[in-house]
């Protein structure tokens, strides 16, 4: 095996299943670990991970994410990072801190990009500047509440920090701090790798750089890459950009093992909740601290053990959570947690009472006991060893690219040097477990083990109605006496750091010291699958031959009928239930262990989307997607049949716990969602299909899914929504269908007779009426308030579908924005964690958006500072040339094989033909300067805004009076 001569290639595997080879290097000098997935595949990924171990909970692996991403030894610019991701064609950019790890990864299709991005992520990584000014930016800084006064209130301020109050804010975040707090007692999982609010401002610059230099070392390192280039060729770069700088360091950072309890420990805490009404909020949760994760036949025992008590309504441990009446919904900490040194495994319920948790606590033993001694179904145990294979076999790439998923999947095992070789070559212990399942006693023993450990952790977890006000008091008191302490000297330099940081955000960097791609390395076209429409003996489907792997993807698409706003706000609770009730005269349980036993998945969803010239006229469709190893095809397309055709809507307390599960799920959603509600909302009444989107994805949905859970604990009120639901379903089952088959070509004939003969008898009815929406063209002001430590904030305004000659400026200008102005006053100075702006064609609207931002109105108006920025700018040609690369990478980005099939079909179902799209992005590519001041002007008008934030009630008083204040 050819490698660079600084580099020993120790192994290499071929795995057959994924169609890649696996190389393990080890950099000689320095001891750096490099895993190479050779593959046939232009999409090139890079990661580099260092081993992060964290003593306390101030966040210094977190803040030192962000701030080594602030300029570097060969790019001494503020902002690199940023910068790159405008001057490249990247697929995917970003940077994660972990539990245990800090890990900087890209993904492009370019050859020239992927090196570009390469020498500057391998400079940021080994060779940060790590300024303390960035320190202050993105970490923590203090600051006087009014600029030069220093008699005004200090307040904190930073990036991660903001960032941090509100990834707390949720209570599941909060939740799982908690519950590793007491499940690890000893080494670093015990701590909040991503920072503890309360915490982070202890964090000093001088810790920062020394845990930079301990663990930003080559000796610690991992370096893994995915794709076509030659392995030396990388290797050659790591050598010269980096590595050859550094020796083998003596230290070695691991985390060690866990000290273990002697007895099971129960603990209550609480978190905060600004609400009146706390009945119902409390979380419980039992968790078992298990063996080590490197250990892959381990770690795939307590996969199977984990599937066959909690995958499925079938499964005996999910059934016990769902059915119990002591709590609303399972918990969503249920399963196995393997990322970690040693596993953990837990389960539990929420919206329950805090009285219940020893009840709680007893079911779940209850339960676990009965299987020790009774065991499961054996096509139980084989359904889940085949969840497993399924999940092996099927390429992904529609979340990140295919290439990142494997890299992502192995890096834990690389981290806490095992054998990640082994994570991604499943089979041979997938063989030997499809021979130890037959042993009658295999899940029973593994259960007896679990009901034997007692390093086992009962968390209760409360709503506190006055929590969030003492902690702000509390830090309030706490800065006053920071304040009062200051001396003038020090007054001052609190002061200064304050100009001098803002003179820092203001400077113009040298951007010729980046590399960069221009439009010359745009590809010419898109890449867009291309489907055929067949017919079987009349029975007419589409079909797009893609490389699956063995996996066939089927799906019936069934138009919208014409719908009352009663039934409008049904459909995502229909599509829910579509595929967690029984059918075929099966139970629930019953029909979720067949669906477990021959599919992959099986969904339903709704899709409604303006035209393509007029967004008032919309059209809709109702899809039920299923996925499959070919063997289960034919399984499949009989569960998807009956699935469709038998559904049974007289499963009352199904339904209940149904509409119970999402009520739990959208609440949890705001604070991590906020913003994409934020949007919502704002844009709620300038088309139908984003009135349609409030209603039934976003805040308003909220509102309705909690006014449906309380209606129909009256029984009555229950039946008469499982008849709705059944009065909807008869109407789409007589609705015009049609099928799409993504798969390898030479099974088309095998997989399109089988889909023949189970639907070629059945017939819709004449006289259809397609779907339809009133128009809608109204602004709104609104502020939607719940438990929140920070902000959301979105503006909107009216502007036109994709087929006008102005949407490709409004959708460069969206991008050019955020470049230019938001992200600089936004994120930098305001503090918020993200920022931008966007043209939304479907729905002929531009939105501003913030993302977990310490401040209100402020931003709103940043909002419209920006587009009086464009307006009053000399506007450079370089700028619009990063807008317009930034554009081209989102529309060129790759899915896998079945989600860009999937997505070609149904963009053609709405006009988004191949021949479309790319007329589209010919016009992106022609956009000019004069272009974006014309259509800001335009269509960009202060009277046309359309407002709506997120925030807590507090924040929502100090607002203007023409904010409509709406509580969730």
């Amino acid at each position: 095996m050819t490698c660079h001569p600084a580099f020993q290639h120790k192994r290499t595997e071929t795995i057959e299943s994924l169609g890649i080879d696996v190389q393990e290097y080890v950099h000689t000098n320095t001891g750096a670990l490099h895993y190479h997935i050779a593959a046939d595949n232009q999409e090139n990924v890079f990661l580099v991970a260092f081993r992060t171990v964290p003593e306390d909970n101030c966040g210094v692996a977190h803040i030192l994410e962000h701030t080594a991403l602030c300029g570097s030894r060969n790019y001494p610019v503020r902002d690199p990072f940023f910068m790159m991701s405008r001057r490249s064609l990247n697929t995917f950019m970003n940077a994660f801190t972990s539990s245990d790890w800090t890990a900087y990864p890209f993904a492009s299709q370019n050859r020239k990009d992927f090196f570009n991005l390469l020498d500057v992520y391998l400079d940021a990584a080994f060779f940060s500047r790590l300024d303390p000014l960035d320190f202050a930016q993105e970490g923590h800084r203090i600051e006087f509440s009014e600029p030069n006064d220093s008699d005004s209130p200090l307040v904190y301020k930073g990036v991660v920090y903001n960032e941090m109050k509100g990834a707390m804010s949720s209570p599941v975040s909060y939740l799982w701090q908690t519950l590793t707090r007491y499940l690890f007692p000893s080494t670093t999982y015990h701590y909040n790798s991503g920072g503890d609010p309360e915490a982070i401002p202890d964090l000093s610059y001088e810790q920062l750089l020394h845990f930079y230099k301990t663990h930003y070392h080559p000796s610690n390192a991992v370096f893994m890459t995915f794709g076509d280039i030659p392995v030396e060729e990388l290797q050659q770069r790591f050598e010269t950009q980096a590595l050859a700088s550094f020796d083998k360091l003596d230290e070695e950072i691991a985390v060690g093992d866990e000290k273990r309890y002697f007895s099971p420990v129960r603990v209550e805490e609480a978190y905060a909740l600004d609400d009146e009404n706390i009945s119902a909020k409390t979380h419980h949760v039992l968790a078992w601290l298990l063996g080590p994760s490197i250990d892959l036949e381990q770690q795939l025992k307590a996969h199977l053990l984990s599937r066959v008590l909690l995958d499925n309504s079938s499964s005996p441990l999910r059934y016990a959570l769902e059915s119990t009446d002591l709590g609303t919904s399972p918990s969503p900490l249920c399963g196995l947690e393997d990322s970690n040194r040693e596993m953990g495994f837990m389960c539990g319920i929420e919206g329950s009472e805090p009285d219940k948790a020893a009840e709680f606590e007893q079911l779940v033993l209850d339960t676990l006991a009965k299987v020790a001694e009774e065991g499961v179904p054996q096509e139980h145990l084989e359904a889940a060893l085949h969840q497993l294979e399924l999940s092996q076999r099927e390429i992904s790439g529609d979340g990140y690219p295919y290439g990142m998923s494997l890299i992502l999947a192995s890096l834990s095992s690389a981290i806490h040097r095992g054998d990640p070789i082994a994570l991604l070559n499943l089979d041979p212990v997938l063989a030997k477990l499809h021979e130890e399942i037959t042993h009658p006693d295999f899940i029973p023993s593994m259960v007896r083990e679990l009901l034997d450990n007692p390093h086992r952790v009962r968390l209760t977890l409360r709503p506190d109605a006055k929590l969030a006000a003492k902690r702000d008091a509390a830090e309030t008191a706490k800065l006053e006496k920071i304040r009062q302490s200051l001396d003038e000297k020090q007054k001052q330099a609190v002061i200064q750091q304050a100009e001098a940081l803002e003179q820092r955000q203001n400077q113009i960097d040298d951007e010729t010291l980046l590399p960069k791609v221009t439009i010359v390395d745009v590809p010419a076209q898109m890449r867009i699958p291309h489907g055929t429409e067949e017919s079987l003996q009349g029975f007419k489907y589409h079909f797009y031959p893609q490389g699956t792997n063995g996996l066939v993807y089927e799906q019936v698409i069934i138009d919208l009928p014409a719908l009352s706003e009663a039934e409008q706000q049904l459909i995502p609770l229909y599509s829910h239930c579509l595929t967690e009730l029984g059918c075929d005269g099966k139970s629930y349980q019953d029909t979720q262990a067949w669906q477990s036993q021959v599919c992959g998945s099986i969904s339903a969803y709704s899709s409604v989307r303006g035209s393509i010239d007029d967004e008032q006229k919309v059209s809709g469709y109702m899809t039920l997607s299923a996925k499959a190893l070919l063997s289960k095809q034919a399984e499949m397309s009989s569960l998807v049949y009956k699935t469709l055709t038998t559904v049974r809507f007289d499963e009352l307390s199904r339904i209940r716990e149904l509409v119970s599960q999402q009520r739990t799920r959208k609440e949890q959603s705001v604070t991590g969602q906020g913003h994409s509600l934020a949007i919502m909302a704002a844009a709620s009444q300038l088309s139908p299909g984003g009135q349609l989107s409030h209603n039934l994805r976003g805040l308003q949905s909220i509102r309705a899914i909690k006014a449906l859970d309380e209606s129909i604990r009256n029984e009555d009120n229950l039946k008469q929504l499982a008849n709705a639901l059944e009065a909807l379903h008869q109407k789409l089952l007589k609705a015009p269908r049609r099928f799409l088959i993504v798969t390898e070509a030479e099974h088309q004939q095998q997989v399109a007779e089988t889909l023949a003969a189970q639907w070629q008898d059945v017939t819709t009815e004449d006289g259809f009426v397609p779907f339809t929406l009133p128009s809608s063209r109204s602004c709104v002001t609104q502020a939607w308030t719940t438990s929140t430590q920070v902000n959301f904030c979105a503006k909107a305004y009216p502007t036109v579908p994709v087929e006008h000659t102005d949407a490709a400026a409004l959708t460069v200008l969206g991008d050019f924005l955020r470049n230019g102005f938001l992200h600089r006053t936004v994120r930098e100075k305001g503090g918020a964690y993200g920022s931008g702006a966007g043209q939304d064609s479907a729905d002929a609207v531009f939105r501003f958006f913030s993302y977990r931002d310490p401040r209100l109105s402020e931003t709103l108006a940043d909002f419209d500072a920006s587009l009086v920025w464009l307006q009053e700018s000399e506007l450079e040609a370089q700028k619009l040339e990063e807008a317009i690369l930034g554009v081209v990478s989102s529309i060129d980005k790759p899915g896998s094989p079945a989600g860009e099939a999937k997505q070609a079909y149904h963009s053609a179902l709405f006009g988004r033909t191949p021949e479309q799209r790319e007329q589209f992005r010919q016009r992106i590519l022609r956009v000019t300067l004069d272009d974006l001041k014309r259509v800001a002007a335009t269509y960009l008008k202060p009277e046309q805004a359309s407002v709506a934030v997120v925030t807590s009630p507090a924040a929502a008083a100090k607002l203007d009076e023409q904010f409509e204040i709406i509580a969730l």
